[in-house]
């Protein structure tokens, strides 16, 4: 499901009237979608033609501990664990509780269960509806997941 959330990338759903409000068009917006959409093709064939290559299990980190070195990989791997695919995860999160408050009006980020606590001048601690959901699904899918693997001998 994780794999999913990422591949479906939750943030151009979250980002796109930003998006339009930058480029003043809809023929720019569709514009934007089309030249993002054509690069993703061509990124995934080159993942196609690499995974052909390399058939081997690890994906990124193999193509490019082949390709540059060892550390590479290995730096590419910490990476991933600890920032790229934190952040599309919690992207998933912050998406699906975005659209459930949309769908559901009592579920909103100004809906407050801790009201904020102001730390500093301009920083505050809070606990809204929303991002108890967005933290509860992403507590799901991590148990979901985890269910999943098996141990390797």
């Amino acid at each position: 499901m994780i794999v999913a959330g990422s591949m479906i990338g939750t943030g151009i759903f979250i980002v796109s009237a930003d998006m339009a409000r930058q480029v003043g068009s809809v023929g720019w917006l569709l514009g934007s979608w089309v030249i993002t959409g054509l690069l993703t093709i061509a990124a995934a064939l080159a993942y196609g033609e690499l995974a052909a290559m390399m058939p081997r299990a690890g994906g990124q980190y193999v193509y490019l501990r082949e390709a540059w070195s060892p550390l590479c990989g290995f730096l590419y791997g910490w990476t991933l664990f600890m920032v790229i695919q934190t952040g599309t995860v919690a992207a998933v999160g912050v998406g699906f509780a975005r659209y459930l408050g949309i769908l559901w009006p009592r579920i909103s980020e100004s809906a407050y269960i801790v009201p904020p606590i102001h730390v500093t001048s301009r920083y505050a601690v809070s606990l809204s509806n929303a991002q108890l959901i967005g933290v509860s699904i992403i507590a799901l899918l991590t148990w979901s997941n985890a269910r999943g693997i098996t141990t390797a001998n």
